[in-house]
This record gives structure tokens, C-alpha cells and sequence, in this order.
């Protein structure tokens, strides 16, 4: 699910098209989830694990970079 950044490196957290309260469906296929699916309308998406947040996000390489 996507997550609302606060902090929009370059710009790559807009959420233009999606207001923070959307919420989306995805699919799994076992433990498989496309990637396009995550980035279907955004670059980045925060994944909350435990009290920490890590940052995923497409490169325009198409490579994904996560930190923390």
C-alpha cells in the first residue's frame, strides 16, 4: 500500500493524483508482489516495519533503491 511522504526528494512523493487517505488493492501471487504495481502511481513508497519507516523508490534506471 502507498504511503504519504513527508519529505519529497525531488519531488519523487507528490501526490498529485493521489490524496494521502487513497488506499489500493494489490496482488500477490504467494509472496510476490509486482513492482508495478507498487509504483503504479507514484516513484516512492514508505514501508512501515515496526517504529521504523524505509523509503523504496524507482530510479528512473528503473533500479530500486530502499533506505532508511
Amino acid at each position: 500500500m502507498a504511503s504519504p511522504s513527508e519529505d519529497n526528494v525531488g519531488g519523487a512523493g507528490k501526490h498529485a493524483e493521489n490524496p494521502p487517505s487513497a488506499k489500493r488493492v494489490l496482488t500477490m501471487n504467494g509472496s510476490r508482489i509486482d513492482s508495478r504495481e507498487l509504483f503504479a502511481t507514484e516513484r516512492e513508497i514508505i514501508i512501515a516495519h515496526g517504529a521504523e519507516s524505509y523509503r523504496l523508490r524507482l530510479t528512473s534506471q528503473n533500479k530500486l533503491i530502499l533506505t532508511k
